[in-house]
């Protein structure tokens, strides 16, 4: 059962804080990049953010140096939920998300869930996804993603590498 948390509205304008400042600086380091590429960080960490969240009432992602919600996605082979933390921003009274998985070679499941079956809820709230596709939307989009998230032009890099594009998400409310 989903826990009930008012959405914290995220401006892409604001500035960024030192503590996203320091996550953007600490992920492009070699270990960082080590650590995010073990199965073992792969397994827990984006899985546990979700639980610690349910078990607070929410009050755990305001630890957190970067904006923070859970998507509740549907897996359209057998129907199963599927809750993951995802990093979030605002364009307007939409929720922008980025799939990145760290920049690794594979799209993240949950992405690949709510491209095949869009009607998603976060954070207690159902919303429709979208594929951003227009390239002048994505360029904005991205520009606004590196200011809230500072780490998300390193993950765009190290995604290049592999030869995937992380796609951007748009999530509007139903």
């Amino acid at each position: 059962m989903p826990y009930q948390r008012t959405l914290p509205y995220v401006d892409p304008d604001e500035p960024q804080s030192l503590p996203s400042r320091a996550i953007a600086r600490l992920v492009n380091t070699r270990a960082m990049v080590s650590i995010e590429s073990s199965l073992l960080y792969q397994l827990t960490t984006w899985r546990v953010v979700p639980i610690l969240m349910r078990l607070t009432g929410g009050r755990f992602a305001g630890l957190l140096p970067v904006p923070v919600g859970v998507l509740d996605t549907r897996n359209p082979r057998n129907g199963s939920r599927h809750r993951r933390a995802v990093v979030y921003f605002h364009d307007g009274n939409r929720v922008i998300v980025t799939p990145s998985k760290a920049g690794l070679p594979d799209h993240p499941f949950w992405y690949q869930n709510a491209v095949a079956d869009p009607d998603v809820i976060f954070e207690a709230e159902p919303y429709r996804v979208e594929v951003v596709e227009d390239p002048a939307s994505q360029e904005r989009l991205w520009a606004l993603a590196d200011r809230v998230h500072g780490a998300s032009a390193i993950y765009r890099e190290r995604a290049a590498k592999f030869g995937r594009v992380i796609p951007i998400l748009r999530l509007t409310p139903r």
